[in-house]
């Protein structure tokens, strides 16, 4: 029986949670570093996301409250007002008064409101991570060109040793009249060249390896415990799998199903506008010339609300009682209405344009999801090609040993000049350089394929394995 492929991811990563707590439970080992940790500490150092993840939060606060819009408004005012007349008797009123005004009912616009806001709040969520993830693999990147260039350095230096010893030995030879003085001289241009090449290389992995340090956060770089294994053979989903799960677990194409579902919510938004909403509103109140206040005042009331791009009307009704005298009260009551033609018609085009907007979401993710499902189906056959590429590179550096030892023996028997062994010896470390470059190449690839499949570093061949086993 076959297990879904959602199923089987959420299957994948419950079961590898408890390794990969360990790994990231603490954030930095001091000794030593993984490209796991170096995307952890890039995360962490940059002052730029901090910033954005604090603002972040405020704004997370500041939504939090508007549940204030569900519950009742109330205002309070105290008043007195005295008047001391030359003519007349004056006149002492202190009015306190609370005033209460509730929404009953707006069609679910405030909800919808609230949801727009917090799906904005997601999407700038979403964004943030996409930057921590691009700062993350940055330092990915930065691991692994250190590791490449740290691997290529060992080869040009042990190519260097071999040079200078047959150099050594052809310089004997040339007093001992069996070469001539001009092989020693491009014998010594080649080393010259050698250790150019090995001085500009150290000068650029010291640049590397600081900006590394600065991107980390660090002053100086710990061990760096990954290796470019050359000889580690890639492991790869099917196609199929890759695309299927880049379809559900992409950040792109999350994103962009966040886009289409908040555009649909500013639809419906728009298109409840005319649904009038009604508001219940009521106050008590407390007056007289002297303390304690006697005068007693309370009303009730509804009103209406109807607006659209054609015309705005609020009709009010209201009830309660007030003082007329002494110990008598008199019953009130008033409506109001008022309208306003045309308040603004230009709004009469926002739910065309949300229409449009939808259209246009809903375009661009079926785009990005044939983009995706394309680039992931691409990226494993970049993979596969990388793969070759590597068993290539290290049978062609096989063959290179085994023609340098050829020669080493031709040289033996006079075949050919020390000179030719030490150009054969050089063509041999491009191409041991070559089996770095090309497994580098290969680790990167990977890399992008697991991004597409929102996988951590490495996981990459585990997954493959898992789908494998449960096909």
């Amino acid at each position: 029986m076959k297990i879904p492929l959602f199923l089987m991811l959420i299957i994948y990563l419950f079961a590898s949670y408890s390794i990969y707590a360990n790994d990231t439970g603490n954030l930095f080992d001091s000794n030593t570093l993984t490209f796991t940790e170096a995307a952890n500490l890039a995360v962490a150092a940059s002052a730029d996301l901090r910033y954005s993840r604090a603002s972040q939060t405020i704004l997370e606060g500041a939504w939090k409250w508007g549940i204030m819009a569900y519950l009742p408004r109330v205002s309070v005012t105290i008043s007195e007002n005295d008047r001391l007349q030359r003519i007349g008797a004056d006149s002492f009123v202190k009015n306190y008064g609370i005033s209460i005004d509730q929404l009953i009912w707006d069609g679910g616009r405030t909800s919808m409101s609230r949801n727009l806001e917090r799906m904005e709040l997601d999407l700038s969520l979403s964004r943030l991570d996409r930057t921590a993830r691009d700062i993350a693999e940055s330092a990915i990147a930065a691991y692994r060109n250190v590791l490449s260039s740290r691997a290529i350095l060992d080869i040009k230096i042990a190519a260097l040793s071999v040079l200078e010893e047959q150099r050594r030995i052809l310089n004997e030879e040339v007093k001992l009249g069996l070469a001539m003085n001009i092989d020693l001289i491009s014998a010594d241009i080649s080393l010259a060249d050698a250790k150019l090449d090995i001085h500009s290389l150290r000068l650029d992995l010291d640049e590397m390896e600081k900006q590394f340090a600065e991107l980390l956060g660090l002053d100086i770089l710990p061990v760096l415990i990954e290796t470019v294994d050359i000889y580690r053979s890639s492991v790869l989903p099917s196609s199929s799998a890759a695309a299927a799960l880049a379809k559900e677990q992409n950040p792109d194409l999350i994103e962009a199903r966040y886009s289409i579902t908040k555009k649909q919510m500013e639809l419906n938004y728009i298109s409840r506008s005319w649904i009038p909403s009604f508001r219940l509103n009521g106050s008590i109140g407390l007056s007289g010339q002297q303390y304690p206040l006697t005068q007693f005042t309370w009303s009730v009331g509804i009103s209406v609300e109807f607006s659209n791009p054609w015309f705005q009307n609020r009709f009010g009704a209201q009830t309660g009682w007030e003082p007329s005298s002494f110990g008598q009260f008199d019953r009130t009551a008033m409506i109001q209405n008022g309208f306003t033609p045309l308040p603004d018609p230009s709004a009469s085009y926002g739910k065309n344009q949300a229409m449009l907007s939808l259209t246009l979401e809903k375009e661009k993710y079926a785009v990005t999801l044939e983009r995706i499902s394309r680039a992931a189906a691409n990226t494993i056959e970049k993979c596969a090609l990388a793969e070759q590429k590597r068993i290539l590179a290290l049978e062609s550096s096989a063959l290179g040993s085994e023609r340098c030892r050829i020669e080493e023996i031709r040289l033996g028997l006079g075949y050919i000049t020390r000179l030719k062994l030490m150009e054969i010896l050089i063509e041999q470390t491009q191409r041991e350089i070559a089996v770095i470059q090309v497994a580098t190449a290969l680790l990167e690839a990977e890399r992008e394929l697991e991004r597409f499949l929102d996988l951590e570093p490495g996981k990459l061949s585990e997954f493959a394995v898992f789908l494998k086993r449960h096909e």
